[in-house]
């Protein structure tokens, strides 16, 4: 990561040690992106990154806030009215929401156990959208807290994009809110996250630059700063005499024709590029288009930061066609007189879901889209550059039509050497929102960010604990569940096993007066001045040994009549009802293992982190729990096991589930130590195998493998005869002679090889 300011520390101390929802902005350039990465990597919570659109999900890492929460395209009433509408309008209340949409079991397991949502480019998130993901979560959780108890990072810069809202939508919703941001939500106002602000900046170092772009982020624009940035006007500026430019604009259509006519006047056989789609990855959230078409001289940009060791591009670096093939793409950085081969880049469509073991949220792939990561560069829209950094840039910013766009052009830039303005800056049209400018000044102060986070963190210690040892919701779901078997439905099967539903419903209600008393303890423990967490630890250690036996032993029941009730027809409706008992059960005793880490982790003096909160024992304990019951229930149950031999008829089948994040080689490298083939790796990562060969080409390189383990010894001679004295960048001409005797893939590793 980069050097970390003071603001993103306490960002990441906020997030992982109190449980305040915080609202992360920062300029452009700040490392918003980068310190996300970080929380991502680094938290101990069950996380879930959420967007307001579909590329934006896919470069966070996430999912969209749709799909998470199954909410409809329209917007959304804040009450329980059911109104009616024009055709061109519709809106959705809590009454219709609750009635029409169904949420899928696999979303509300990631939901009931999520214990961080991120929302990443928050600047597009509407006031109303917010809230209607507010009720589903509250509705899930059945709890009446904001987000049903869920800590929320907010992340984005409110001087960029700004929520898109319809004339007529807008007609409707102004009853109900103030404005269109997400801080006017409801929960919002009702509950406002801490505001911080990323204020180092890591992509311009000129002060005269940074002092322009704070004025114009700020609305205090001088004419000193517009006499600075005028200075740059050349309304004549021949684009196609000086290379390595690309054109801001407003408009889709204009950068659109501007590629085209380029790319056009450039002579040459034109050569198009597709990806390689594995899975399931729609056409919506493509990354990059389909159909990538290049010439020799053609002026292109990376769209994403290079991921090896080399870091020879980073997102929006430009640079120029030298070679093209079918297999070979060779870019050429004139300034730095350096050529490159460009690999190619994978994004994943993920979605989220609960490990059985460890309820913990983890990802799942579901589709790759495997394709260079580069685009046309001579112009582009002023939308499309955000989080793009350029060196040199013309600016057609005459048409500036949203707030903050003048801004979000300029501060692409790294320095006022690179820029050119096509025409004058004016004032009018490129003033921010007032709305914006006013809640900006909510940021808060690092002597408040040390006091509250002093304060947030022993409220965090305090409810962690607390809500440990609270089993009034557990014990109801119990309950419910005892009562369920007066209903009629599956009655004559269901109702053989009311009598054990009976018996751990008063076991769970047992331990219901001892649990109360012990937040007693701990609530006096901690009313007081200066808390004595020693004395806590003793208290926790001594209550866990008290619990932990009677809760493990529920867990124990009830993965019992699962594997028993499994094997029983027609009583999907019970399975799934036992299913959710032992997530939330399971969920109480592993909340039991961590709580009993973090107060040994806090008297330690050490940082709560995701490494302090796991250990081996929670890693394995479903695992370990499960194997043993159904080995005793094959002992105890030899010829019913034969007789139903499709026991999986309730259970989904396993889903391939990525690892944690490592670098996309890393995992490869990791399945090629476990002795899979390159085909089993490809079909494992969902990925095709050229793209895992593009993997090997990289651990060649260093030294991770041996070419030896990948290539056998006549296809390493052959090489090593092409090989011999050849000095090309490229190695078309290679491949155009030896091409028959071995693949462009295997050429490619064995280059590596001499490196």
């Amino acid at each position: 990561m980069q050097t970390i300011s003071e603001a993103a520390a306490y960002t990441l101390r906020f997030i992982n040690q109190t449980h305040r929802s915080v609202f992360l902005t920062g300029k452009a350039g700040t490392g918003k992106t980068t310190l996300l990465r970080e929380i991502i990597q680094t938290t101990h919570k069950n996380t879930v990154v959420v967007a307001p659109t579909g590329i934006a999900a896919l470069n966070a890492g996430g999912v969209t806030i749709h799909s998470m929460f199954q909410l409809p395209f329209g917007g959304f009433i804040p009450d329980n009215s059911s109104p009616q509408f024009s055709e061109s309008t519709k809106f959705e209340t809590k009454a219709t929401l609750r009635r029409h949409f169904k949420m899928s079991g696999l979303k509300k397991s990631v939901i009931r156990n999520m214990e961080l949502l991120i929302i990443d480019e928050v600047s597009m998130l509407r006031a109303d959208l917010l809230d209607a993901m507010d009720y589903m979560m509250q509705t899930v959780r059945k709890k009446s807290t904001a987000f049903g108890g869920v800590q929320v990072l907010y992340i984005g810069d409110l001087l960029q994009l700004p929520p898109v809202i319809r004339d007529e939508e807008w007609r409707t919703l102004k009853t109900y809110y103030k404005g269109k941001f997400f801080f006017h939500s409801h929960v919002v106002q009702q509950n406002p996250p801490l505001y911080i602000e990323l204020s180092k900046i890591f992509r311009q170092t000129d002060d005269t630059f940074i002092s322009v772009l704070n004025n114009l982020r700020n609305n205090e624009i001088s004419q000193q700063d517009i006499q600075t940035l005028n200075q740059y006007v050349k309304p004549d500026f021949d684009l196609k005499a000086n290379k390595g430019y690309i054109t801001l604009t407003t408009h889709n259509n204009k950068a659109d024709s501007m590629n085209a006519q380029a790319l056009g006047d450039l002579e040459g056989k034109l050569a198009v590029y597709k990806p390689e789609i594995t899975g399931d990855f729609p056409e919506k959230i493509f990354p990059v288009e389909q159909q990538l078409q290049l010439k020799l001289g053609a002026q292109i940009m990376f769209v994403k930061n290079d991921l090896s060791f080399d870091k020879n591009y980073f997102n929006g670096k430009m640079g120029i066609i030298k070679s093209l093939s079918n297999q070979e793409i060779l870019v050429h950085f004139p300034e730095e007189n350096k050529t490159i081969e460009v690999d190619k880049y994978e994004w994943q469509n993920i979605r989220y879901k609960v490990d059985e073991a460890t309820k913990e949220i983890e990802e799942e792939v579901l589709g790759t889209f495997v394709h260079y990561p580069i685009k046309l560069a001579w112009a582009i829209t002023v939308h499309k550059s955000q989080g793009l950094t350029f060196d040199k840039a013309a600016l057609d910013v005459s048409q500036v039509f949203l707030p903050g766009q003048a801004y979000v052009a300029l501060s692409r830039l790294r320095s006022l050497e690179g820029l050119i303005l096509l025409s004058p800056l004016r004032m009018n049209g490129i003033s921010n929102d007032q709305d914006v400018m006013d809640y900006s000044l909510n940021k808060a102060s690092d002597s408040f960010l040390e006091n509250a986070l002093h304060f947030e963190t022993k409220n965090f210690i305090h409810n962690y604990l607390i809500n440990t040892f609270d089993w009034n919701d557990l014990a109801q779901e119990w309950r419910n569940h005892k009562y369920s078997y007066n209903e009629k439905s599956e009655i004559s099967e269901k109702s053989k096993h009311a009598l054990w539903a009976k018996k751990q419903t008063a076991i769970i209600e047992q331990l219901l007066d001892p649990s109360k008393k012990f937040i007693s303890q701990l609530n006096k423990l901690f009313g007081q001045e200066t808390v004595d967490l020693n004395h806590v630890s003793e208290r926790i250690q001594a209550a866990f040994g008290y619990f932990l036996k009677p809760m493990d032993d529920l867990v124990f029941e009830i993965l019992w009549k699962i594997e028993e009730v499994k094997r029983i027809k027609k009583v999907k409706a019970f399975y799934d009802e036992l299913i959710i008992l032992e997530e939330l059960q399971t969920r109480a005793v592993l909340r039991l293992m961590k709580a009993k880490l973090l107060i040994e982790t806090v008297v330690a003096g050490e940082t709560i982190s995701k490494e302090k909160l796991t250990s081996s024992e929670i890693k394995k304990y479903i695992s370990r729990k499960t194997e043993a019951i159904q080995n005793q229930f094959k002992e105890l149950n030899i010829t019913l096991i034969d007789d139903y031999k499709d026991v999986e008829r309730y259970t989904s089948k396993k889903s391939k589930t990525a690892a944690p994040k490592k670098s996309t080689v890393q995992e490869t490298y990791e399945l090629w130590v476990e002795k899979k083939s390159i085909q089993d790796i490809a079909t494992i990562r969902v990925l095709t195998k050229q793209t895992i060969y593009s993997h090997f080409v990289k651990l060649i390189q260093t030294k991770a493998v041996s070419i030896s383990e990948v290539l056998p010894e006549d296809k390493m001679q052959d090489l090593a005869t092409a090989f011999d004295g050849y000095k090309e960048e490229s190695l078309n001409t290679l491949m155009e002679k030896y091409g028959h005797k071995f693949s462009w893939e295997e050429a490619r590793m064995y280059k590596a090889s001499l490196n």
